[in-house]
């Protein structure tokens, strides 16, 4: 099936884009705004025009207490045809609750660029569902707020993403990472985090090169979709390589087996044609997540590609996944690929 999704157009300097806070508020909560700032300044160093939505610094009580009101900041933002990009403030919990609210024909006619990940998946979700491409990666908050200065690695990937047209071809995995936790304080902004080698890709099974279309995010956050009209229609799996990736929350292994399971038993894992897996968070249950995935697939007797220790979703630094757009899996070289452009002029 050739599920194209329409792509957004590529930003100019100059371009305005907006924040949202479509799940946690806490870009608007005064010990956090400094945060906010130096972020938004990230992103205007790299030639853009950054405005905020009405409640994006409402503050996190009533961005919690107002599911409508995050809706309409992102139909608005949709609607807006001078805002060419919308970047999310943080993740959290709440995003699917904007849900009931959401006006589909502004949403569907107005593709753009959206950038975001952990809950904002949701919003990726959103944006699959209206036909167009989004992309899984960094928040203000959080990678475009980093101590000192935005990590080289992902700093790359965001400007080649958001500026070019050109694909985005091999994604080499991060040669360092870091499981450093600082404190979100203005005392503790210029410490720069330890960072660690990286072991790369690894293979957990599978031969040979396949292709297919990404579609993925957190798999934490998938768990509030299954049922609901943003589970993607079953043809998008068709061939597809699922990119996923746990939260800082750390899910038990118990919980990464039960999950698989379950989209074994939709019949999704059947249908695709590899998955990449983000590094777990601080790669806690590094091995333990590994036992499980293949555990899943040896029920379904899959064989297809699983790559593991993806630099994408909870790591930093982190690259950036366009939904919807052809990769590739290749066994041999262990590398992950995306072949084609995901924006356009």
């Amino acid at each position: 099936v050739n599920n194209m999704l329409k792509k957004a157009k590529v930003l100019k300097k100059g371009d305005t884009v907006c924040t949202v806070s479509s799940s946690w508020g806490g870009a608007g909560d005064a010990d956090l705004r400094f945060r906010y700032e130096i972020g938004k300044k990230r992103l205007e160093e790299m030639g853009l025009n950054v405005i905020e939505m009405p409640h994006t610094l409402a503050g996190s009580q009533f961005v919690y207490e107002n599911p409508q009101a995050r809706a309409a900041d992102l139909n608005a933002a949709f609607a807006n045809s001078e805002i060419k990009a919308i970047f999310s403030c943080i993740g959290g919990s709440g995003s699917i609750r904007m849900l009931p609210y959401l006006d589909w024909d502004i949403i569907r006619t107005n593709p753009k660029i959206y950038m975001g990940y952990s809950d904002s998946t949701i919003t990726h979700l959103i944006c699959h569902k209206a036909g167009f491409t989004s992309f899984y990666g960094p928040s203000i908050l959080a990678e475009f707020a980093e101590n000192n200065k935005m990590f080289e690695y992902t700093k790359h990937w965001v400007e080649k993403v958001l500026f070019s047209p050109a694909p985005l071809g091999t994604i080499e995995p991060c040669k360092e990472y870091t499981d450093d936790y600082v404190p979100w304080t203005e005392e503790t902004q210029h410490i720069d985090k330890k960072m660690k080698p990286n072991k790369g890709y690894e293979l957990l099974q599978g031969s040979g090169v396949v292709q297919g279309r990404l579609l993925g995010g957190c798999l934490d956050v998938w768990e509030f979709v299954k049922g609901t009209e943003l589970f993607p229609e079953k043809e998008y799996f068709d061939g597809a390589i699922l990119f996923f990736e746990t939260s800082e929350d750390t899910p038990s292994p118990d919980f990464i087996e039960f999950w698989l399971r379950n989209y074994a038993t939709m019949g999704v894992l059947q249908k695709v044609n590899g998955i990449i897996f983000g590094k777990p968070y601080q790669e806690k249950y590094y091995e333990e997540y590994k036992e499980r995935i293949l555990k899943v697939l040896k029920e379904i007797d899959s064989t297809i590609p699983v790559f593991y220790n993806g630099s994408f979703g909870h790591n930093e630094p982190m690259c950036v996944i366009p939904y919807g757009v052809m990769a590739e899996l290749d066994c041999d070289k262990m590398t992950f690929t995306i072949l084609e452009s995901a924006t356009e002029e």
